[in-house]
């Protein structure tokens, strides 16, 4: 019977091995080879919890190191990650005495992996280096290996091993896309930009299924060929987050020299700032909305964060004229009526946003600050603190002693052009690293951006400018999570007073 399920589930006849093995189980309820098979079943169904609690059976019933692999894996799947990294090591530990032997690397890379996933960098490092000293030319353990040494700081050998992992794997388009942000974060433009184009393979879901791809159209991708201004067409395809949109539009004006018509398909949040900004009464900028295009108006497309590679873009040839964003004047114009009722017109108007949206919810656990440790801030008295935060849950809110010290008018902003009519009247924006920091930097405001530790490749590594933004200023986190540092450093240029407006 047990031979009966086996081969079942070897040729996909999933339920017709749950019967056989289910038959198994009423003969030999304690035999490991079954209640291993059971688990694998239940996960094969979609239930990993259920596969966990066989898989715990069969490794109680036997020191099988190929027992303790697949439930490692399970509970990866469950993200319960210590639980996984001690089930791969006490399958490593068995494999030591098994006959005959095992083949460790497998259990190796799932004890990396469980590390990583689990935030412990150092040990998953260990883990992955032991591994690639068995086989040098394992590509997914250069990948990893090269994630966990970007995370601690280690970049230029992170870099080495991605390119390694491409070098071995070249169809590992992971691999590719993570050599090319950490190109980038190494300033290493026109290199990395055709790394970049495989960005879409890093999105995944917690099982590690991939969650985004790149568009797929009739009409061809641009990459910088030449066009005939007079009647070629591009599509420009909105990407990623709103941070994102607003720093690369900066290439909408270099496509309006070059096409004769442009039509940028992003979310509603954005149309009214970007009609003002680039096609206010033009017939050669449009705005689309992303569900109703029709092909048969364009020559060609392109995703927006293409475009970089598309005009060749180095560090030194980064697009840098600002403002790129502008707000609608009659707009500006009421909420700088408004701010100047505030009272001490001598006073600087601050704006201050300290968290980030949903987008990715475990860099956003990173890039966001403790809404608690905002009264650093304001609870500096030489300012108006403007708000320019919309909480979209209430931990992220103010705290009711730190309201009564911040003007908070963003129940009455719907969109990103309202938000930058109130920017317009700023003379200093402090944020961490959200759409607030890609707006205010494009409109050509000081900014003082709040970055996570080993923040974002745009960024790059140890600077406190941006080739992006020529009036930013970066405060980096000098170990992770060490927002208090940060804000005193924060607070120390403030009350120096050599930034404020002549």
């Amino acid at each position: 019977m047990y031979a009966q399920a086996a081969d079942a589930y070897n040729s996909g006849h999933t339920q017709t091995a749950l019967h056989w093995i289910e038959r198994c189980l009423r003969v030999a309820p304690d035999h490991a080879d079954v209640l291993h098979l059971r688990g694998v079943l239940a996960l094969a169904l979609g239930d990993a919890g259920d596969a966990e609690r066989w898989l715990i059976k069969a490794v109680e019933r036997s020191t099988n190191p190929a027992f303790h692999n697949t439930l490692s894996v399970v509970q990866t799947k469950l993200r319960a990650f210590d639980r996984a990294a001690a089930t791969a090591s006490s399958g490593l530990e068995h494999a030591q005495r098994w006959q005959p032997k095992v083949d460790q690397t497998v259990l190796l890379y799932n004890l990396g992996r469980a590390l990583q996933l689990g935030s412990r960098f150092e040990e998953a490092a260990a883990a992955y280096r032991q591994l690639l000293a068995l086989d040098p030319g394992h590509a997914h353990a250069h990948n990893n290996l090269g994630g966990v040494l970007n995370k601690l700081g280690a970049f230029d050998d992170a870099l080495s091993h991605f390119s390694h992992a491409t070098t071995l794997q070249p169809g590992n388009l992971e691999a590719r896309s993570n050599l090319g942000h950490a190109l980038l974060a190494a300033g290493r433009y026109r290199e990395a930009w055709p790394h970049f184009e495989h960005r879409w393979s890093n999105f995944q879901d917690e099982t590690g299924r991939p969650e985004g791809a790149p568009p797929d159209l009739p009409i061809p991708q641009w990459k910088g060929e030449p066009v005939r201004a007079e009647r070629d067409r591009l599509l420009i395809l909105n990407e990623q987050g709103l941070g994102d949109s607003l720093q690369f539009a900066r290439y909408i004006p270099l496509t309006l020299a070059r096409f004769a018509k442009v039509g940028f398909a992003g979310p509603g949040s954005l149309r009214e700032l970007f009609v003002e900004s680039f096609g206010r009464g033009s017939t050669e900028f449009e705005y689309l909305d992303a569900g109703r295009i029709d092909l048969r108006d364009w020559d060609v497309h392109s995703p927006l964060m293409s475009l970089p590679m598309a005009f060749d873009t180095s560090i030194d040839t980064v697009p840098a004229d600002m403002p790129y964003l502008r707000a609608d004047p009659r707009a500006a114009h009421r909420w700088s009526t408004r701010l100047a009722k505030l009272g001490d017109a001598a006073l600087p108007r601050i704006g201050i946003a300290w968290a980030g949206g949903r987008f990715r919810p475990e860099v956003d656990a990173l890039r966001s600050m403790p809404v608690e440790l905002m009264d650093a801030l304001v609870s500096w008295p030489q300012a108006h603190w403007i708000s320019l935060q919309k909480p979209v849950d209430e931990a992220k809110s103010l705290l009711p002693r730190q309201r009564a010290h911040v003007i908070d008018w963003m129940d009455e902003v719907t969109d990103f052009a309202d938000t930058a009519a109130l920017v317009a009247s700023l003379d200093l924006v402090i944020c961490v690293d959200t759409s607030v920091a890609h707006l205010a930097g494009a409109m050509g405001k000081q900014v003082w951006l709040l970055n996570r530790y080993h923040g974002c490749w745009r960024w790059m590594r140890d600077r406190e400018d941006t080739p992006w933004y020529p009036r930013m200023r970066l405060f980096n986190q000098n170990e992770p999570g060490n927002w208090n540092e940060v804000l005193g450093r924060v607070r120390a240029v403030l009350e120096g007073g050599a930034w404020r407006p002549a």
